[in-house]
């Protein structure tokens, strides 16, 4: 590529999707080293499950990566930012997004995410750590900084029927609009381009719409 492709996911429950099968095959050309992120650095047996999983999900669309690594607590920060320097793909893994962006701060690779090149998709609360404004709708805080790589705050694994969830997401878009993402959707973000796929709802300054 060259340019950085950017994908925003909610959820896959059962793999990717057709329509983000083909987009990823057409997009991901190198693929010498695919790189994980985990949320809650410390839960190792749980890094080690999805990331395998993720590659395992990647082969199934015929992009078999030649390696893949998980970072997570028990890597070493120098270690960890230089595979972030030379992945071909990076994927900031879901699970608690504030304790990630403390991860990726504590060790620098969130300076290196920046400088990659690399594919960057993000994954429910790497999605959500991906944005100018990350979002915090079950608490008062104003919307924290996040990783800053695209001006697209969003909220995945929504339901349209739940109605709780939905008032506190009118109420936070007086402030900010929100992708408010179903799973099996996705945001992709190339050359200044935007496209997205799968049910996706734009709530801004108190109304909800179709992306």
């Amino acid at each position: 590529m060259s340019y950085r492709l950017l994908g925003f996911f909610s959820g896959f429950p059962n793999g990717f999707p057709w329509y983000v099968a083909g987009r990823l095959r057409e997009e991901l050309t190198e693929l010498d080293n695919l790189v994980m992120i985990a949320s809650q650095a410390t839960m190792h047996a749980k890094v080690d499950h999805y990331a395998a999983q993720w590659n395992g999900w990647f082969e199934d669309i015929d992009l078999p990566f030649e390696a893949y690594h998980a970072i997570d607590g028990r890597m070493e920060a120098a270690r960890a930012v230089r595979l972030v320097e030379e992945a071909s793909c990076v994927i900031l893994m879901g699970g608690d997004p504030e304790r990630q962006m403390q991860f990726l701060r504590e060790t620098g690779m969130d300076k290196a995410i920046h400088q990659t090149r690399a594919a960057i998709l993000g994954l429910s609360a790497g999605a959500v750590n991906m944005a100018v404004r990350s979002l915090r709708i079950w608490s008062s805080e104003p919307p924290r900084a996040g990783l800053g790589l695209a001006d697209i705050t969003v909220y995945p694994h929504f339901d349209l029927t739940d109605q709780e969830k939905l008032s506190l997401l009118l109420r936070a878009s007086e402030e900010l609009p929100i992708c408010a993402m179903e799973d099996d959707s996705a945001i992709f973000v190339a050359e200044d381009r935007i496209s997205s796929m799968g049910e996706i709802h734009l709530i801004d300054r108190g109304r909800i719409s179709p992306l």
